[in-house]
């Protein structure tokens, strides 16, 4: 084998490397070939806006559901917090794998699949999810819920990067000042609103 048929070699291994992912959950569909094969239960919907990415959970509660205020959240979301929860990869599937979906990594500043990356819908600009190595963290407002129970798995258990707010909710959860359990915790102040307007001069009374 010449040096350029070598070079050529490599090149295509290491292309079929970088597709691999396609293959992987969670962009293998329901069916066989998903690593559950015809297993995979599903048992609740998601969707974007438009409709034109959709996606199922084989499991009807995560690991764990967050609000996180950090800033890159603030910032692409466009909102003051975003409320994540947490699957492993292979308990959610696309419905069309990859078809529709851009992605962009946060950390390096670049578009294209390289972890941990956000994932969105390429027509609507519908934040899917954020994907790790090993697990993903969706979006629960684009999930179709069939009933109370389903909704109350997703409940919020904490809120993390409260350091970072730039609102107060004192909701009577948790907050960290940054990833839960491995930083400060922040003790909660119940504002009593009518006694701020007064002090303010913004009261009636």
């Amino acid at each position: 084998m010449t040096k350029q048929a070598e070079t050529n070699s490599t090149q295509k291994t290491e292309n079929s490397r970088d597709e691999d992912w396609k293959t992987q959950a969670p962009y293998v569909p329901p069916g066989e070939s998903h690593p559950h094969g015809d297993s995979f239960q599903k048992k609740i919907r998601g969707a974007c806006q438009c409709g034109q990415v959709s996606y199922w959970l084989q499991k009807d509660k995560p690991l764990a559901s967050k609000y996180c205020h950090c800033k890159d959240c603030q910032k692409m979301h466009g909102a003051p917090f975003q409320w994540a929860a947490i699957f492993h990869k292979e308990d959610l599937a696309f419905d069309k794998g990859v078809d529709g979906l851009a992605f962009y990594s946060s950390g390096k500043n670049l578009q294209g699949h390289d972890l941990p990356c956000k994932v969105s819908c390429g027509f609507c600009g519908s934040r899917i999810m954020d994907e790790g190595r090993n697990m993903v963290l969706i979006f629960p407002g684009l999930l179709h819920f069939d009933g109370e129970r389903k909704r109350d798995n997703f409940e919020v258990q904490m809120h993390i990067f409260y350091g970072q707010r730039v609102v107060d909710l004192p909701d009577g959860k948790p907050k960290w000042s940054g990833l839960d359990e491995k930083s400060e915790p922040i003790e909660e102040h119940v504002v009593d609103v009518k006694h701020k307007k007064q002090k303010t001069g913004n009261g009636d009374e």
